[in-house]
C-alpha cells in the first residue's frame, strides 16, 4: 500500500476543479446568447447589486478599474448597462442593468439551474441537499477562521462539528 496521496482526491483540488468545470460548462451553455465569461460575471453582479459604482465592480471581479471600464463600455454599447450619475458624488456613476439585460439575466438563471441539474444528475436529491449542505457549514466556517500568520500556530482543536458556526455576510 502506498502512503502517497493522489492529490487529484483532496478537497481542496476536487473542489476547485469542479468549479473550474462548471465555469467552463456554463461559458459554453451561455457563448449562444453572445456572453462572455467577464460579461457574465458583471451581469449576475449588477443583478444582485444594482447601483455598484464601477470601482466597487472592478474590486468584486479583482480587475484593475481601466479594465472594468472597458467591459462596462461594451455592455453599455449593447444597450444592457446604463450609468447614471450619483447623486451624493456627480464624480461617481453608478451602474444598473437595462431591461434588456434584466431579460438576458434571467436566460442565464434558467442557462444555470439546467447546468447544474445536468452536473448532479448522478446524485439522489437527498445527496444533492447533503452536498449543499456540507458546503454551506465548510463556507461558514471559514468565514469565520480569524486571519493566522505562521506564529500563531495551528487552529485550536474541537470534536464538535458545529464549532464556530458564523452568520454569512453573496454574487
Amino acid at each position: 500500500m502506498s502512503l502517497l496521496v493522489d492529490e487529484r482526491r483532496t478537497v481542496g483540488f476536487l473542489i476547485a476543479d469542479v468549479a473550474r468545470m462548471m465555469r467552463s460548462a456554463f461559458d459554453r451553455r451561455v457563448r449562444r446568447i453572445g456572453l462572455t465569461r467577464a460579461q457574465w460575471q458583471v451581469l449576475a453582479i449588477l443583478h444582485r447589486r444594482p447601483g455598484l459604482s464601477q470601482s466597487e465592480l472592478a474590486e468584486m471581479l479583482e480587475v484593475e478599474r481601466a479594465t472594468a471600464g472597458r467591459l462596462i463600455d461594451r455592455l453599455e454599447q449593447k444597450g444592457w448597462v446604463r450609468r447614471r450619475r450619483d447623486p451624493a458624488d456627480r464624480r461617481t456613476y453608478r451602474l444598473h442593468l437595462t431591461v434588456e439585460a434584466e431579460a438576458v439575466q434571467a436566460g442565464m438563471g434558467r442557462i444555470a439551474a439546467e447546468m447544474i441539474d445536468d452536473a448532479m444528475a448522478t446524485l439522489h436529491p437527498g445527496e444533492r441537499e447533503a452536498l449543499t449542505e456540507m458546503l454551506e457549514r465548510v463556507k461558514t466556517r471559514l468565514l469565520a477562521m480569524p486571519p493566522r500568520t505562521p506564529a500563531s500556530g495551528p487552529a485550536p482543536r474541537t470534536d464538535r462539528p458545529d464549532h464556530a458556526v458564523a452568520a454569512e455576510a453573496w454574487p
